[in-house]
Formats: C-alpha cells, structure tokens, sequence
C-alpha cells in the first residue's frame, strides 16, 4: 500500500473512531527485553499536571511555529471558503478531559520519561518517511484507545531526559522493549528542524503531536502558550509550512490544506468562561490551532487527565466554526526547512 493510500485510510479511519478514546494501558512492570536479562525501567506514567514540569526540556522552543502568536496577521484570502468547507455549524469539540466516555478514558495520553529507558526495537508499515531508530518507549507506555482498540493507537513520550518526543501511530506493544506501528518520528524537543519534505509523521500533516496538545498543567495555571492540534473532516491534497505532507480527499482549493492555522476571532465572547476553558479559549485566539490531521469537524486535542473539568470543557463547545477564521501566516515562515518563526 502506497502513503497516499494509507493517508486515505487514515482519514477514513479518524474521522469513524474519533470518538473512540483512550483506555489505561497496562502499566506493571514486566521481565526483561528479549534483547537483555536487564529489567527494562518503565517511566513515569502520570498525568503532565501531577508534579513540576522540567523547564529545561519544553515541548517546543521559544522561537517555534507552536508559539508565535497570530493573533495579529491577516485573514487569510481564503479563509470564508475554509470554514464553510470544515463546517460554519459545527461546533468546536474538546477531545479531551476526566473520566470516562463509553467506558474509557479519553485524550491522548502522555508517558513521561525522567530516565534514559534503552531504545526499542520498533518495526513500521511505513519506515520509508519514519525514522527505523532511535525510539526509546518505556514499557508501561500508554496506548491511546486502549491495547484492544481498532483506533488510532498513537503512543507519545516525553522524553525529558534526552529532550525527545517519541511518537508512533496505529502502535502495537510485542515485548518489553518492541513495538510495531503503522509509522513513527523521533523529534528533537531542542531544534527547529523540520522532517524531510513530504514525509509523515505519526499525524497526518508530518508534524510534531506533543506540542500542539493541551495539557492540564497549562490550562490550571491559566496560561497556554503554543497553538493547538486540530482535525478537519476534509483536505486538500496540499499542504502549507510548517506541514510537510498531506492526506487530502480530493484536489480542492476550498478545502484546508495541512499546516493552515485558524484563531478564534477576537469578536468572540469568551468572558463567561470558567478558568479551564478560558485557557483554551485565549489560547486559541492568540496561537490559533493548526489543522495536523483528517478527523471531526473542530476537534480540538488535549491530553488525558484526571484534573479536568468536564463541565468546564464542554463550555467550548457553545462556539462554532462561524467564529472562526484562518490566518496568513506566511510572513512567519524564515526557512522552508526550519520550524522557527522569522524575527518581527
């Protein structure tokens, strides 16, 4: 199967199973890899708001694409046939929060790593736009949708001690230290280097999934500072920087391309909000959100935490696509190849 053919099935397979969520993986501590008669450290499993976070590893860099704000560049020409085409009824839809939705816990769950873990032997459907190594996943790793789910199975750790993100989509755990994904990315917490032109990711758009996820240290502490990952039902087979690939449905101008960046217009309301979604909502029209893959309409993605308010979250769900709209961001761009912003 060809990479348009799994972008296709991966778009078809997001936007049915976008609803499905993530289960706790199994987190006891098995014998050591086939690979060793060492015991292989697991990491530490935790909500990101549980404990300090280490401000000498961040999950993008000051001068990233994930933190420049946009909430003062121009409409984007196209920005009304955009919306419409996403959805201009729709509302906006955290993916995230406490407890359980049909039995299961949802977001996308982050395993952190404060120890050197040995890298994994990781095999992929894949591997000619993912990295064949280098991936060091702890083996209580958290499985989005839980071991049994037909999902998207994506793994993300944090790495906080070699400041890395290790990132697998439609992963499957083999071993203590193996695993099998449909493909995966190493991405070096510490630069600005983009993957390879038209290479994936374990997302659609070939980027990054950590950084555009919102966590509940962010929101309790009132401040989230970078763009957030969002799905659209539909994109162009095109893609716009910092995306570096695509996983269009058709060859059309009124569908968003991956990469496009969207805010919350400065027009909205969003005073009444309580403290959690108000976060979000600031964010929002600061940072914007980054269209990263095919999906529901106005999903917006945060992580798995018992910490959150539901209640609080589904405030946002009161906005619309119409309060929308999609931003210029071509004046950020400094090199095609690097994910820092040029100097304003």
């Amino acid at each position: 199967m060809t990479i348009k053919h799994v972008a296709e099935w991966r778009s078809r397979n997001r936007i049915t199973s976008i609803a499905t969520v993530s289960a706790v993986a199994a987190a006891c501590l098995l014998s050591g890899s086939p690979d060793s008669d060492k015991r292989v450290p697991s990491a530490t499993v935790i909500p990101v708001g549980v404990g300090s976070q280490d401000a000498s590893c961040q999950t993008s860099l000051p001068e990233s694409f994930w933190r420049a704000p946009v909430d003062g560049l121009p409409v984007h020409p196209s920005s009304s046939r955009y919306v419409s085409s996403i959805g201009s009824t729709e509302p906006l839809h955290p993916d995230f929060g406490a407890g359980l939705t049909d039995g299961r816990p949802f977001g996308i769950p982050i395993t952190i790593s404060d120890t050197t873990v040995p890298e994994s032997k990781v095999t992929l459907d894949y591997a000619e736009e993912s990295e064949k190594s280098g991936y060091r996943i702890p083996q209580n790793a958290k499985i989005e949708n839980g071991p049994t789910s037909d999902g998207d199975r994506h793994v993300i750790v944090w790495d906080r001690a070699l400041c890395k993100s290790y990132e697998l989509w439609d992963a499957q755990q083999q071993g203590d230290s193996a695993w099998h994904a449909g493909s995966g990315a190493v991405f070096d917490l510490r630069s600005h280097k983009l993957r390879p032109d038209g290479w994936t990711s374990a997302d659609a758009a070939g980027l990054a999934i950590l950084p555009g996820l919102v966590r509940y240290d962010e929101a309790a502490a009132g401040r989230i500072d970078h763009a957030i990952r969002i799905t659209v039902p539909r994109s162009d087979q095109s893609y716009v920087w910092p995306a570096r690939h695509q996983a269009g449905s058709a060859a059309d101008e009124s569908l968003p391309p991956m990469g496009l960046r969207l805010r919350l217009k400065s027009s909205v309301d969003i005073s009444k909000l309580a403290p959690q979604a108000k976060a979000v909502a600031e964010a929002l029209k600061k940072y914007g959100a980054i269209v990263a893959d095919n999906g529901s309409a106005w999903y917006i993605t945060g992580e798995e935490n018992s910490g959150w308010d539901n209640s609080q979250l589904d405030a946002l769900k009161g906005f619309h696509g119409s309060d929308f709209e999609a931003v210029d961001t071509s004046g950020l761009q400094q090199s095609p190849d690097s994910g820092a912003v040029a100097p304003r």
